[in-house]
């Protein structure tokens, strides 16, 4: 019980430190962008609050430190965020770490709602595309899947929001809730209303490569020789599908899944747009069109942790899934 405890810790602290390394090397970057880019936060700033005098404008730039070196305006920032202050947005006038917590509830709903269909979109239709191969359900369901993986998410959400809330009406224009009421009084039942379109866009932009990785994994078992002796003895296609096909192609599928969790938060940046959903995408969004630093750069480190222990997560539950590499991570 202690070594399994043992390799346990010791796997913790080895993606722990790969995680702190990855978020330096990200805020170093993402700095580095900002200093080179025409944002100016002092003017920002001055646009919200009104017209203010010269000494005014110097105050806000010493505090700021605009006039300091690159370098040391880096390390009083990283100072300052490993104490866990992450600044205030100049755009919404509160605290980025404050920001972040409402818009993370909204995003993260989101972004496992899609994720999770797509899952199980892509995998079933892997499953169907693999037994029928060039059939006339695999070569219909191949060709959705070129079609739908080719396709920009803001034209398909835009296409989505023109038929089933303008002309159908069978779901609202966007937010994540009615407009006139408080929060407190928003039924699940209403948010998830609201969530519906949107995740159903993010989810039918991500299931195509899960269904195609499936489909090809699928043939591969299929044309394997301890399957043509399966399907010799009288099993059925499902039945050596159950049995065969399914142990050996879930782990390639929870990779892909797994891995797109940082092409499902770029999604969301612009599904969240198109449906005036209020969740990271269009904060980070807004942060950017109106040089909001603080909260641009908090999201983005935020965003980095999240993706890293989303991964994190699908490393650990392959060994769960597949016996031969949990005995290499041990």
């Amino acid at each position: 019980m202690s070594s399994i405890s043992g390799r346990l810790l010791q796997t913790f602290l080895s993606y722990g430190v790969r995680i702190l390394l990855l978020l330096l090397v990200v805020s170093i970057i993402a700095f580095a962008l900002v200093c080179l880019s025409p944002v100016d936060p002092i003017q920002q700033y001055i646009l919200g609050v009104g017209s203010v005098s010269a000494e005014q404008r110097e105050e806000l730039e010493d505090y700021w430190g605009v006039n300091d070196a690159p370098v040391e305006r880096y390390m009083n920032w990283l100072t300052a965020l490993l104490h866990g202050d992450f600044g205030v947005s100049l755009l919404y006038r509160r605290p980025v770490l404050d920001i972040i917590g409402e818009r993370f509830l909204n995003s993260i709903a989101l972004m496992f709602s899609s994720w999770l269909l797509s899952g199980v979109i892509g995998f079933t239709l892997g499953c169907l595309m693999g037994m029928y191969r060039e059939r006339m359900t695999d070569r219909i369901l191949k060709k959705i899947c070129y079609i739908l993986s080719s396709i920009p998410t803001f034209w398909l959400g835009l296409i989505l929001l023109l038929v089933f809330s303008v002309y159908l009406k069978w779901f609202p224009i966007g937010f994540s809730s009615p407009i006139g009421i408080t929060s407190s009084e928003v039924s699940l039942w209403q948010r998830l209303y609201h969530l519906a379109l949107p995740a159903i866009t993010l989810s039918l932009m991500s299931f195509s490569q899960i269904a195609l990785h499936t489909r090809q994994k699928l043939i591969d078992v299929m044309e394997s020789d301890y399957v043509l002796f399966a399907r010799s003895r009288g099993e059925s296609r499902f039945t050596v599908l159950r049995r065969h096909g399914l142990r050996n192609i879930v782990l390639p599928a929870l990779t892909l899944q797994f891995a797109s969790f940082a092409e499902l938060f770029g999604g969301s940046v612009i599904a969240e747009n198109v449906f005036s959903y209020p969740g990271l995408g269009s904060a980070v969004s807004a942060a950017g069109l109106n040089s909001d630093v603080p909260l641009l750069l908090g999201i983005t480190i935020f965003s980095t942790l999240f993706v890293c222990i989303g991964n994190m997560i699908a490393n650990l539950l392959y060994g769960v899934v597949d016996p031969q590499i949990r005995e290499a991570q041990s």
